[in-house]
Formats: C-alpha cells, structure tokens, sequence
C-alpha cells in the first residue's frame, strides 16, 4: 500500500543522504552554493535573505503538500554539498516534479547526482506510487538538459514562455519525464551508474 505523503522524509544513500531542509541549514547552504553559476535559477542564493526565503518557500510548500525541499549531504563528511526538492506534487493524481537542484562546483559531474534522482524517483514510485515525475529546465540550460537525459528520461516538449527569468526575460522551458512502466528500466540504469567505477 502506498504512503499519502511524498514527505518530509529522509532519504539516505550510498554516498548521500537527503534531509529535509530547515532553518539550522542555512549558515551551511549558504557556504555550499558560494561558487555556483546562478543564471539559471529562477531564485538564486546570493544572501542569507535568500536562503531564508528559499527555506520559508519549502517550509510553506510542505506544509500544504505541495512541495518537499531537502538539502542533499555527503555521507563521508557530512557536509551540504546542494539541494533538491519534489515540486508541484498531486497527491490524488500522484504526478510530482523533481527540481530547485544545485550542487556545489565540486562535486558536479561525480555520482551525486544520479544518486539523487535514484532515491527520489525511487521513493515516489515505489513507496508513495506515483504515475508520473517530471523535470523542467530552462531553454538555454544545455548542462542541465544533457544531465537530465543521461538519468534515461523521455523529452516530451517545450513549454512557451513558461516563466520569467531574474533579470526579467520570458524563459522557454524544456520538459522531460518517466512514467511508472518507464521506472524499472530508468532505476536499473541509475544503479549501473551509481555502482559504477
């Protein structure tokens, strides 16, 4: 039987464990996304302010069951090295979105990513029985489209002028997806990468 709630869980890996994301995160999120490129984030994290925000967003989210935001940690160290978060949730359609994900510079390009996406993918089909999880990023974010068709996802379109970027400009969007029969073979390919050399 499935659970109702995608969330707030924690969810812990081979080299990452994912926690929700809370207000005694702060001082160590700011440190970690310090040398991001921000330019394709609709909220960048430049300030304490904005990580506060970031955190009152997600809390607010959790709190309707719209959204769950987590910090993403390094088992080794137990250092916050990003964050990710399930968006755009329906729980009675059992659809949701994976997203708002950024990792310090280094550890991009290593396994945490597809580490990640394995255990939130895993956690929304299996344990919360979800239909569909869907990833959206911008037009011109061709770092985070290859990093999202290497997970195996399907590209289902473009969505015209889908939001507005900081500096104001109207953002296309790219939208890609995996569906329940997709999983199995989408989760076997996650773990060959993971457990990979």
């Amino acid at each position: 039987m499935s659970i109702q709630k995608l969330g707030p869980c924690v969810l812990e890996g081979i080299r990452v464990r994912l926690e929700p994301l809370r207000q005694e995160h702060t001082s160590a999120l700011l440190v970690a996304s310090e040398k991001l490129d921000w330019n394709w984030f609709l909220r960048p994290l430049h300030t304490k302010e904005d990580v506060d925000k970031r955190i009152a967003r997600g809390l607010k989210s959790e709190k309707g069951d719209k959204g769950y935001a987590f910090v993403v940690k390094t088992k080794t160290d137990n250092q916050v090295v990003g964050s990710t978060s399930y968006l755009m949730i329906d729980s009675e359609q059992k659809t949701a979105e994976i997203g708002s994900t950024w990792y310090t510079p280094a550890v991009q390009g290593t396994k945490v990513n597809p580490e990640c996406k394995y255990l939130l993918m895993k956690h929304a089909f299996e344990d919360w029985g979800a239909i569909r999880v869907q990833f959206v990023t911008d037009v011109n974010n061709l770092h985070s489209q290859r990093a999202i068709l290497k997970i195996g996802v399907k590209f289902e379109g473009k969505l015209r002028s889908h939001t507005i970027r900081v500096d104001g400009s109207t953002r296309d969007s790219m939208v890609y997806s995996v569906i329940t029969g997709e999983w199995p073979t989408v989760r076997d390919g996650l773990l060959t990468r993971i457990r990979g050399h």
